[in-house]
């Protein structure tokens, strides 16, 4: 099949794999003049003058990431050295918080979070029997609730030290929405694959590696992880080098075409049984005939744009359109900040917890240093925030300075990514992956069991192109 997708994010990198693998001819539209999408690298200036590639907002991977990561294998990344794995880890300024032990196979599903639970510093007996409780109640109902529950009213029974310390900087690093807001199903989802799945094999052979519908083929699924799946992973590289620009490569040399700079105006240019040169110019007589399959791999708001160019006049009752429009979306800010006195020991690992609150609003600190060689360069996240770049960053830069006396803390670049996640309430509808005959969606908000993350954006286009065959 001849088969076009419109946007080079990761779930449009993931579906041009796929399709490509399962034997079809794969060309990929993009509008901006590099692949990634949202998780692409930029360079900023630094204080001495030199050059930082940073990312258009800094992420974290788990290992319960399993599609992703064999993905990415699969285009010829090291997953081993392009990642610096980790316990999962809440650890705070003061070193109270939460760091779970370094197994790789626990002895048991969640052995691990309940060694990591007692042995926290700075909870005390009550906080701790509380989480355990909870989790325990949480297996026992096989991690589902009712469907309007939030996270919060998941958590009646949790004492308000554990919530601030874990289960607030969890949720909102995983859903992008306070606890109040979240959904309580996608978020036992999250921690049952993340936290009580067991070994990685167990993880890549249950419900994760089916959750973006169809089978897993062997290409994708299967593999062992080099993980467990509640450790977290972090990038050594920028976003761009970690799987866009291997994807691309991996493409061209296996006959795909991926089309930069080229933005999609009109899908009603691929119902003629010509389409011509002049209407996309550039790419040189491939668009001769028409495709057979459409996928849209953009954002919510781009791909309603397309699917109503497609619409006929009067037609008002489109049920996909209807549930995209629905959709809101919470912001991600993150501050990219430098300090040239930053104690060799103030980070005992590359990610930090913070103190948050509406004054001091990011969750976590990542030294740069201590992934990329970027000596001094701080980045902090703000999940679910609110406000202006401005506002925020001296809001962040008077956190730094006070939480981790950081006196000469300057800052270097905020990105704010307002339309960065779906809000992920209590029974939220997410629009379908099939859209009409021959054409389909993939995204992080596609309906699927995960919130908007990397891996939800690699399973939805992967699902995409499988779909193709049917």
């Amino acid at each position: 099949m001849k088969v076009l997708i419109i946007g080079a994010g990761w779930a449009g990198l993931a579906a041009a794999v796929e399709a490509t693998r399962l034997g079809h001819h794969a060309t990929v539209l993009e509008a901006a003049r590099a692949v990634g999408g949202r998780a692409r690298a930029l360079k900023v200036p630094l204080p001495d003058g030199t050059q930082a590639t940073l990312d258009n907002g800094q992420h974290i991977l788990i290992g319960a990431y399993t599609q992703t990561l064999q993905l990415m294998r699969d285009v010829g990344i090291n997953t081993a050295t392009a990642l610096h794995r980790m316990p999962l880890a809440l650890q705070y300024p003061d070193g109270t918080g939460l760091t779970l032990p370094d197994w790789r196979k626990p002895w048991f599903a969640g052995a691990d979070v309940a060694a990591g639970v007692l042995q926290a510093k700075g909870w005390g007996i009550k906080d701790k029997l509380s989480l355990l409780r909870a989790a325990d109640a949480w297996r026992r109902a096989q991690f589902g609730c009712p469907a309007h529950y939030s996270v919060a009213q998941l958590c009646r029974g949790i004492t308000p030290r554990v919530m601030a310390d874990m289960i607030e900087p969890l949720v909102v690093s995983a859903l992008n929405i306070t606890a109040d807001r979240a959904s309580a199903t996608v978020f036992l989802r999250v921690m049952r694959d993340a936290l009580f799945a067991g070994s990685p094999a167990h993880a890549e052979g249950g419900a994760v590696s089916g959750a973006a519908g169809g089978a897993t083929s062997s290409a994708v699924g299967g593999g062992a992880s080099d993980a467990a799946g509640s450790n977290m992973l972090l990038p050594r590289t920028d976003l761009g080098a970690l799987f866009p620009q291997a994807a691309q490569q991996w493409l061209g040399t296996r006959g795909a075409r991926v089309v930069l700079g080229q933005r999609m105006e009109n899908l009603s240019l691929l119902s003629k049984t010509q389409l011509l040169e002049q209407d996309l110019p550039g790419l040189e007589g491939y668009l001769a005939s028409k495709y057979d399959s459409t996928i849209i791999a953009t954002g919510p708001a781009d791909a309603a744009r397309l699917v109503r160019t497609l619409a006929q006049p009067g037609d008002t009752d489109n049920a996909w359109l209807r549930t995209a429009d629905a959709l809101q979306h919470t912001a991600i800010t993150t501050v990219y900040a430098h300090s040239t006195a930053l104690p060799d020991n103030l980070f005992t690992m590359p990610v930090m917890a913070l103190r948050s609150s509406a004054q001091q609003p990011a969750q976590f600190v990542f030294d740069r240093g201590a992934l990329c060689g970027q000596h001094g360069v701080l980045a902090f996240v703000v999940s679910a925030s609110q406000g202006d770049a401005a506002s925020i960053e001296q809001q962040v830069i008077a956190q730094g300075k006070a939480q981790l006396g950081l006196r000469d803390l300057q800052p270097l670049k905020t990105i704010v990514e307002k339309r960065a996640t779906f809000a992920c309430t209590p029974g939220v509808h997410r629009p379908p992956m099939h859209i009409a005959d021959g054409l389909l969606a993939c995204g992080d908000y596609v309906d699927g069991p995960y919130p908007a993350t990397l891996e939800g954006a690699v399973r939805s286009g992967l699902a995409a192109a499988r779909a193709l065959q049917h």
